[in-house]
This record gives structure tokens, C-alpha cells and sequence, in this order.
């Protein structure tokens, strides 16, 4: 028994640094000039604006003038 706890002792380290070695270098391969991620639709694309642009910025305008405290109090 205090064999098997000795080789515990001495292999459960070793193991737990060899695992940390094995870690790949995590750079990102970057083309100049080319964007390689997903392309993102404009916010006015979605579901409840079908495209229509200044229905999108007449929702924001709306939203906004809803958060001014002072048009609120009135």
C-alpha cells in the first residue's frame, strides 16, 4: 500500500505536466486583405423590416425618444 501511494505520488505529477505540453500554438492564419469570417446583414434585413431601411430608423428613433427621460415625464 505505501508503494502504490509513493508511485501515485510520483506518476499523478508527471502526468499533469506532461498534459500541459501538449498544447498547439493557436494563431490565426490571416490573409491580407480578405475578410474570412461569416458576412453580417445589416440590421434592417430582419424579419420584422424586410429590407426596408427607413422603417428600421424610424423604430430606432422611436426607441430612442422613449428612453429620454424628459420627453418620458411629460
Amino acid at each position: 500500500m505505501k508503494r502504490f501511494a509513493g508511485l501515485l505520488a510520483f506518476t499523478l505529477p508527471l502526468a499533469l505536466f506532461l498534459a500541459g505540453c501538449g498544447e498547439r500554438p493557436q494563431v490565426v492564419n490571416y490573409k491580407q486583405g480578405s475578410y474570412q469570417g461569416k458576412p453580417d446583414t445589416p440590421a434592417y434585413r430582419g424579419a420584422p423590416f424586410n429590407g426596408d431601411k427607413t422603417q428600421w430608423e424610424h423604430a430606432l428613433e422611436a426607441r430612442a425618444q422613449s428612453q429620454n427621460e424628459y420627453k418620458r415625464i411629460r
